[in-house]
């Protein structure tokens, strides 16, 4: 009798964990919020894939045309992979080429002024990809980050504030689910990405040996300001390098909890405006920064769960 009462009481405080998880997991996915949040992220991030669709338009024959840098078939051959598609690999004459591109850089403004904001977001999506499977090295973190943020554009509502949209589709902001999503997806991708980067350091070692940062000071190729005067001052070096690289691997751990959430942004911002500053890649600091904003407090719908968002 005893074994089975304690069978009996283990089973049931293992039903009550898996329901406290699943309720949890649920509110954490499901609970509606308010799109505003959202509505900066697309403004932003439509800003940037605009300046980076236009900076492939300036050259797009260099990057998409039959007499490219790298060959379609070069190309095709480097990805190895039938889903690298790209609607630049069908494009047989500049002007087809150069009227991609420029469908790409119309589809980045309208998502960022959310004028037909998914069908936009869709078009810039297909854009996007279709340029990295094009012209693969050429694209950097920059354009990583660009990715991250598309998917949830499409996803969420993000065309329900501070859009076009928004001042013909009345009663359209409210509190939703697909915004939730849209923004745990940008949260969720970038505690993976900077827990896997950290990982992949945790192999130098010179961030073992904490003179890593040391060596993209002293390289004169990328730097674009000199802070070479820290050879004289060596425990500095390692400070910023460890502590770097602790924020990056416990990211995804700490920037949950309310209590370290803002020492965390605060850290994102000198890590990514320190690289974009001294390392001449402010492009990839201010994406990294936009897709950061994504921890910034939203307003998350409380109503019952009968009520209909």
């Amino acid at each position: 009798m005893k074994n089975s009462s304690v069978v009996k009481n283990l089973g049931n405080a293992t039903k009550e964990w898996l329901i406290s998880w699943w309720t949890a997991w649920a509110a954490f996915w499901f609970t509606p919020s308010d799109p505003a949040l959202l509505g900066i992220l697309r403004i932003l991030t439509g800003a940037l894939l605009a300046w980076s669709s236009a900076i492939w338009l300036y050259d797009q024959d260099g990057f998409f045309g039959q007499t490219a840098w790298q060959s379609a078939g070069n190309v095709w051959r480097l990805n190895d992979q039938p889903w690298h598609w790209s609607w630049y690999f069908v494009a047989e004459t500049p002007a087809t080429s150069w009227l991609l591109a420029a469908v790409s850089l119309l589809a980045a403004l309208s998502l960022s002024v959310g004028c037909f904001t998914r069908a936009a977001a869709c078009i810039a999506f297909a854009g996007y990809v279709s340029a990295v499977n094009r012209a693969p090295l050429n694209t950097f973190g920059f354009d990583d980050v660009l990715g991250i943020m598309l998917v949830p554009m499409i996803i969420g509502r993000a065309g329900a504030r501070f859009s076009v949209d928004s001042m013909f589709r009345k009663g359209h902001s409210v509190p939703n689910i697909e915004t939730t999503i849209a923004i745990r997806l940008i949260q969720v991708h970038l505690c993976i990405l900077y827990f896997f980067s950290g990982c992949g350091k945790l192999l130098g070692a010179s961030w073992w040996e904490g003179t890593a940062l040391w060596g993209a000071v002293a390289n004169i190729q990328y730097r674009t300001i000199d802070l070479t005067f820290l050879a004289w001052h060596p425990l500095i070096v390692n400070a910023l390098t460890l502590g770097a690289l602790f924020w990056e691997i416990s990211y995804a751990a700490l920037i949950w909890p309310r209590l370290t959430r803002p020492l965390y942004l605060v850290m994102a911002m000198f890590v990514h405006l320190g690289i974009g500053l001294t390392m001449g890649m402010m492009e990839f600091g201010i994406a990294m920064l936009i897709a950061n904003m994504a921890f910034l407090p939203q307003c998350l719908n409380t109503m019952p769960k009968n009520s209909n968002p």
